[in-house]
């Protein structure tokens, strides 16, 4: 029996289904990172941070439904990495894109980003478990990313503008990377782009 088994509701009733929910997605994105998504199952998924697939199946239904999950959690925190770069003293808008792209396009989380375009393919495709994640697929990153071009002096609409280019910009190339392998020439792109997005440093 794993560990958690004997509390469906939550480990010996402390923990809510809503938190233990979370926890399992955090170990599942940390899992995508390190091991990538070839042949995951619920079973191995679950056996890697100690539950069974049935309790996985208790709190997301589905594998397509976890997968879900994960890419929304592994966005989150992005996002986070975002802010906290902003916060960083010193730090010009291209050097917070700059350091954001290298972690993105770390190699070991090619995983995670191929995870990212699958499911938003199924999504795209009208698949229902996966239609979710196109609900703040671009909203979500709008604000931090527009507040930020407010910040450097631009107006509200030009800040949408230039935040959502940006946006279109880095999953554009994060997908070149995933489709060639090109690593020199996207990081070539990349610097190209922020070259005339901020203007010479």
């Amino acid at each position: 029996m794993h560990r958690d088994d004997a509390h469906p509701e939550g480990e010996a009733g402390h923990v809510t289904d809503r938190d233990r929910r979370a926890q399992l997605v955090d170990a599942a994105v940390d899992h995508v990172a390190a091991h990538g998504i070839v042949d995951l199952s619920l079973r191995r998924l679950g056996a890697a941070i100690g539950v069974s697939h049935r309790m996985l199946i208790h709190y997301f239904g589905s594998k397509e439904q976890l997968l879900v999950e994960i890419v929304r959690a592994s966005e989150r925190r992005q996002r986070g990495l975002l802010s906290r770069l902003h916060a960083e003293p010193g730090l010009s808008p291209a050097g917070v894109a700059r350091r954001l792209w290298q972690q993105l396009t770390d190699p070991r989380l090619a995983g995670q980003e191929r995870l990212f375009f699958e499911i938003c393919g199924h999504a795209l495709r009208g698949r229902p478990e996966a239609v979710p994640i196109l609900e703040g697929l671009v909203a979500d990153w709008l604000e931090p990313l527009a507040a930020a071009e407010v910040a450097a002096g631009a107006d509200p609409a030009t800040a949408y503008s230039r935040a959502r280019l940006g946006l279109a910009t880095v999953r554009g190339l994060l997908l070149d990377l995933l489709a060639t392998g090109d690593r020199a020439g996207v990081d070539a792109a990349m610097e190209e782009f922020l070259r005339l997005y901020y203007g010479p440093e």
